[in-house]
């Protein structure tokens, strides 16, 4: 009897608990989940880390020097001994040497060394738009798919209907075998078309686990539930792409990045001062000495100060270049999303009417010649034939359907609307 309860309970366990073991996940987890471990982003986060932690090194001065030897010696060892009364010839000289760098340069080089980590933040923030429409494309493309199914679910059950129903009334002499065979071969079509959309399906889990950076095989559910946006309210003007892509923040960062490296490259023509000490051990009844000197660097010198100048007049027009750029992505931003919110609107009006009127016109019809079939007035063939309409309709409904999902995530990949 405890073998048999023992059993029993380990069927339960291995048939019934994996059926309620995969995770039903929204669009917002899923999203959530990508902003959180995808290895693109983090390698965003490193790179900044990088720029902020060189950056606590930009007011560092350069190191002293130091150099130690013989000073005016000669080669001959025998002039180093004092002869004649006369004191011997050569010195050993240690000395230190010291540039002090500008307080104004190291201000410049701190300034843009400490805002180059803005631009990749800014790109990280457009890289996670992409994969955000990534992932929602993969959704709402596995939603329609399961709606498909439901379709093929309802269709495999008219047409065994259709099948079984034709058998007997051939053998009773009351139907024709044409449109039997064709209702056979619609089954078969409808069970191959299950196996291309469940391999559909799994290759939108894939992705979105990849998208996640998870185990690729990890089994997980969806929510079928979606929403259609109104943006008929949004003015698509200049400033809503400037506050909200990331991408063009990156290019006003960059710009400004720019304006602090021709700073730097001005305050480079900055003096710079720096002092020498000596200190020489004479032998031989030579007295000590030493030289102490103060220096100063002449960068602004004309035949020194042309790579600085040339690079300021290059970061000037490197401005110019990412300003056009700036405005080429706003104009085109712009377009495309008037463009694609007319395309959403007229979108929405087909579906509207597939769902309002074609949709539960061939319903009826279909309805009205299954009821006649029933009662032997229509053949089987007119029957087929109504299914077929009602069936190529609602697929073509949940592919207008796809189509609309997908104008809305590339609106919101334009604006960059999570």
């Amino acid at each position: 009897m405890k073998k048999a309860f023992y059993l029993f309970f380990g069927l339960i366990v291995q048939f019934v608990l994996p059926a309620h073991a995969q995770k039903t996940s929204d669009i917002n987890s899923i999203l959530d989940s990508i902003q959180l471990s995808n290895p693109t982003l983090k390698m965003y986060d490193a790179e900044v880390r990088s720029l902020d932690e060189a950056a606590k090194g930009a007011k560092s001065w350069m190191a002293p020097e130091l150099s130690s030897g013989f000073f005016m010696t000669p080669y001959a060892p025998r002039y180093w001994k004092s002869m004649n009364g006369q004191p011997g010839m050569g010195q050993y000289t240690i000395a230190a040497q010291q540039i002090i760098p500008n307080p104004k340069r190291l201000n410049a080089d701190y300034k843009y060394m400490s805002s180059m980590s803005s631009v990749e933040k800014e790109k990280k923030g457009y890289t996670l738009n992409q994969l955000y429409a990534d992932a929602k494309k993969n959704y709402y493309e596995w939603i329609v798919i399961k709606k498909q199914l439901l379709i093929l679910d309802d269709n495999e059950k008219l047409l065994n209907y259709m099948i079984q129903s034709a058998e007997i009334r051939y053998k009773n002499g009351l139907e024709k075998i044409n449109a039997y065979y064709k209702a056979k071969a619609a089954l078969a079509n409808v069970q191959s078309m299950r196996i291309m959309l469940e391999n559909e399906i799994k290759q939108r889990k894939y992705n979105l686990n990849t998208l996640m950076y998870r185990d690729k095989t990890v089994e997980f559910d969806i929510d079928t539930s979606y929403i259609i946006k109104d943006y008929q309210s949004i003015v698509f003007d200049t400033a809503l792409f400037v506050t909200n892509r990331s991408d063009i923040k990156a290019i006003e960062k960059e710009m400004y990045v720019n304006i602090l490296k021709q700073e730097t490259e001005r305050t480079r023509l900055l003096p710079e001062f720096g002092f020498r000490f000596e200190n020489a051990y004479g032998w031989a009844r030579q007295p000590m000495q030493f030289t102490a000197m103060a220096m100063v660097r002449l960068p602004m010198a004309r035949w020194s100060a042309k790579m600085n100048k040339a690079n300021i007049e290059s970061l000037k027009w490197k401005n110019e270049s990412l300003q056009q750029q700036k405005k080429m992505i706003l104009n085109e931003s712009t377009g495309m999303a008037y463009s694609m919110r007319t395309d959403i609107l007229n979108k929405k009006k087909q579906i509207k009417l597939f769902e309002e009127k074609i949709l539960p016109a061939l319903r009826r019809n279909y309805q009205t010649y299954q009821l006649s079939y029933e009662q032997n007035t229509e053949e089987l063939f007119e029957l087929f034939d109504a299914w077929e309409t009602l069936n190529m309709t609602q697929l073509d409904y949940l592919k207008q359907l796809q189509e609309l999902l997908t104008m809305q995530v590339e609106l919101e990949r334009i604006l960059q609307i999570k």
